[in-house]
């Protein structure tokens, strides 16, 4: 009885662990985020019969009581499209419900593509940071690269092949000569692994671009503000939210040629109590 979150292959169909097929077969209810998908993956292996319910994000909420219900009394696998259920998808969730409604859960091992990213790039990745997919928009694009690069570690994200392009040209702006690795394709057919700059990287991509991106982005720092304060702004944000002391930022951002050190020091302080005042005026009840 309960749940059991069972990773799926990444592309190959045989990279699927033994345990897995041994769950995926005893299963009374496979719960997949797209039961084409989970279908194909049975049919592949000789599974058949077992009845499959959808989860995912826009079902989440009314369909985790039903699925619990199931799991209360029997079997329930849980898979997603590609890779570890509960990693970009609403799984996570369905573990905390599963927890407080006294039900067993189980995590086989099993494929998790950023990890793969992570080795395939070459990079030190003794310490990495995942951080899911990049955001869509180019403000928001710059100041996440500009955090994840402050924290002096190789950072792995997904990205949607239309926006890849823009999301190159916006870490290139923030660190041009920082070492990038991108991966498309994993393990499939048409698999693609290009190095270089970000610029190099974009470069190399193929029009029309198809299929799941993987981005990884080596430990390098942010190029200088250029004295706009906009700019400075954008990496006095990232330095905070990476829990830089303003006397840090004041000292990093001077070395790298953003400015007079006093001058970012007080920019700095002004920020943080920006932020401050914000976070407390979004508490306060009506």
């Amino acid at each position: 009885m309960g749940l059991t979150f069972v990773p799926t292959p990444l592309g190959n169909l045989r990279d699927i662990t033994l345990r897995a097929l041994d769950v995926l077969r005893a299963a009374e209810l496979i719960v997949a985020e797209d039961t084409r998908v989970a279908r194909r993956l049975l049919s592949a292996h000789g599974i058949a019969g077992t009845p499959i319910w959808v989860y995912h994000e826009h079902n989440a909420a009314t369909s985790t009581a039903a699925i619990l219900e199931r799991a209360a009394s029997g079997s329930v696998a849980v898979v997603t499209d590609a890779g570890m259920p509960g990693i970009s998808d609403p799984g996570s969730a369905l573990v905390t419900a599963a927890r407080a409604a006294g039900i067993a859960v189980d995590v086989l091992p099993g494929p998790t593509a950023f990890a793969c990213a992570a080795v395939l790039s070459g990079f030190d990745v003794r310490r990495f940071a995942f951080e899911g997919w990049v955001p869509r928009t180019s403000g928001s694009r710059r100041a996440a690269f500009r955090t994840a690069l402050a924290r002096g570690i190789p950072s792995v994200w997904y990205e949607s092949p239309h926006r890849i392009a823009a999301a190159l040209a916006d870490l290139a702006a923030v660190a041009p000569d920082v070492p990038t690795f991108l991966v498309r394709e994993f393990t499939k057919l048409h698999e693609q692994q290009i190095g270089g700059t970000p610029a190099e990287v974009a470069a190399a991509l193929p029009e029309p671009l198809r299929g799941e991106v993987m981005l990884v982005i080596g430990a390098g720092v942010a190029a200088a503000a250029g004295g706009a304060i906009g700019s400075l702004d954008e990496q006095i944000d990232a330095l905070l939210a990476a829990g830089a002391s303003t006397a840090t930022i004041a000292k990093q951002l001077a070395a790298s040629g953003a400015g007079d050190r006093k001058a970012i020091y007080a920019r700095a302080g002004a920020r943080r109590s920006e932020g401050a005042s914000a976070t407390r005026a979004g508490t306060r009840t009506p």
